[in-house]
Order: structure tokens, then C-alpha cells, then sequence
């Protein structure tokens, strides 16, 4: 997910139709395998977060124009299923979401490194390299030269920007003399990180005071879409190292009480929508599967 996919409103940050349909399709398709979701599903499912019919027409076509879902046609009906580039980001996502969390309580002192030097014409491949780095934990430390903490294997990133030759990576630890600290002030925006904690506890705490729930479906949907956008921007710094309270951990545990509640939509979903299996086309776009799995 990139900046622009998010549009901040009155309401508080709204995620466009991409993230929300990329964040169904990691909800209710990525652990069922090669499935296939049906137009209408879809336009249902988004439709209860308040996106309308004709924007997941036009997101469905963009994403497809974008290497990030496949068209299948079965009779008078349009499925749409993953290609091997959206499960990638989509694992990922799982990742970060369901395995690391937003705490890092088991640093084990190292850094990662990764220094690059582009053309001064290559503006997107600057802009895409900078996002992807900044989703991967990776601040600027200094113009040209970006850190993150732990081992952060960032090869595949590299290899898909086609920038292999442009960047140099390396693993380090800090020497004693280094302020740890100050480095993480200097390099990271905390208290725009903090302030995205506090702001998504606020709202979802509210939720649970509510004490209903009458779309749990939808609820999911916006929770998880929510929760991807807050944590995108952080690169789990050691706790040890934070301010003291750092709020990611009161936000995530509140992340953790909604999405327990909303959990019976995930079943629900899977009776609700449409399916069909999903065929992939050609041999590179099977090698893509299986290595995106880790086959």
C-alpha cells in the first residue's frame, strides 16, 4: 500500500478501494488457495464499507491493469482471482500483521543496511524503491543510506525493482559510542508513528463501547484495512529503545479484542461468496505461486 491510497477525510483516514480490496482478498481468499471471487461478492463485500458499485468496477480493472488480479469468465459471470505479485504483498501483509505484531520486544542488536545510488532521472524507481524500504522497517539515515532493525532481507525487493546493481546491503551492530536513541529520533518521525497508535486505539476502543456489531463482515474489513495503515509506517523499533509507553502496544491489543470478535465473519464470508477455482494460465505464472508460497 502507497500514500495515495489513503484518503484523509473529516471522518478520519479513509483507505481508497484498492487497500480495501486488496484487504478482502487477504481476508477471505489468500488462505483458501486458488480461488476466484465473484464480481457481484465483491461489490457486496466493499459495499458495506461504502464503496459503491461502479468504483469496484473500475478498481477491479485497475488492478487487473496493474498485474495485481486476474479476469476469469464463467458463463455470464466475471471472477476475479490473485496473481503471484499480490500474493507476495499479501503474505507479506499476513506477516506483519498476524506473526510480528507491532512490538519488538526480542531485538537482537543488529541492523540491516542498505545503501543505494540512483540516477537523478530515476524519480519513480526512487519513489517505489523509498516505499518499499519504508513498509520493510527501513528509515533514512542519511539520503543514501537507509537502516532498519534487525535481519531484513530485502533481496527480493531489490530484484523486483530491478535495482540490484544500484544497492549495496549490509548487517551490522552498533558500536558502544552510538546513542541509539537519538539515532531512532533522528532517523524515524515518532510522534507521527505514536500519534497513528493513539489514533486507531481511540477509534476502535469506541467500537467495542458500542457493544453491537451488526456487520462484523464489514467490521473486518474496515479493522484490518485500518490496522494495515497504521503499522505500514512503522518499523518496529525496539522496545527498549521507545519512548516509555510507547501506544502500539495498547493499540494492538485492542486490534486483537475487535478482530477475536469479528472472527465468526471469516465463516460467514466463505458461505456468503461466490466462488470458483482458479486457473492459472501459464508456467511462469505457476513458478510465481508456488515461489510465492515458499514451494
Amino acid at each position: 500500500m502507497e500514500d495515495d491510497d489513503i484518503l484523509d477525510t473529516a471522518e478520519g483516514p479513509q483507505p481508497r478501494p484498492q487497500s480495501l480490496m486488496l484487504t478482502f482478498f487477504g481476508n477471505h481468499v489468500l488462505e483458501e488457495g486458488d480461488l476466484a471471487v465473484y464480481s457481484g461478492s465483491i461489490i457486496d463485500v466493499l459495499g458495506r464499507v461504502g464503496v459503491g458499485e461502479q468504483a469496484v468496477r473500475s478498481t477491479l480493472t485497475r488492478m487487473v491493469n496493474r498485474g495485481l488480479l486476474q479476469r476469469q469468465r464463467e458463463g455470464r459471470k466475471m471472477f476475479f482471482g490473485l496473481t503471484p505479485q499480490a500474493t507476495r504483498v499479501l503474505i507479506d501483509g499476513r506477516t506483519r500483521i498476524w506473526k510480528q505484531g507491532a512490538v519488538n520486544d526480542d531485538w537482537d542488536g543488529s541492523w540491516t543496511l542498505l545503501g543505494f545510488s540512483l540516477p537523478d532521472s530515476w524519480k519513480r524507481q526512487r519513489h517505489d524503491l523509498r516505499s518499499r524500504l519504508t513498509w520493510s522497517g527501513f528509515g533514512a539515515l542519511y539520503s543514501g543510506l537507509w537502516i532498519a532493525p534487525g535481519q531484513v532481507d530485502v533481496s527480493a525487493v531489490v530484484t523486483d525493482l530491478g535495482l540490484t546493481a544500484h544497492v549495496k546491503i549490509f548487517h551490522a551492530r552498533a558500536a558502544e559510542v552510538t546513542d541509539i536513541e537519538q539515532m531512532i529520533r533522528d532517523t524515524w518521525d515518532l510522534e507521527s508513528i505514536a500519534a497513528r497508535y493513539v489514533a486507531f486505539d481511540k477509534r476502535w476502543t469506541s467500537h467495542l463501547g458500542n457493544g453491537t456489531d451488526d456487520d462484523p463482515i464489514g467490521t473486518r474489513l474496515r479493522l484490518v484495512s485500518d490496522w494495515l495503515r497504521t503499522i505500514r509506517t512503522d518499523p518496529r523499533l525496539p522496545a527498549r529503545h521507545l519512548p516509555p509507553a510507547w501506544p502500539a502496544r495498547t493499540a494492538q491489543e485492542t486490534f486483537h479484542r475487535v478482530a477475536d470478535r469479528t472472527h465468526p465473519a471469516l465463516k460467514a464470508a466463505r458461505t456468503a461468496l461466490e466462488t470458483t477455482p482458479l486457473r492459472i494460465h501459464d508456467s511462469s505464472e505457476v513458478a510465481g505461486r508456488l515461489q510465492a508460497d515458499g514451494g
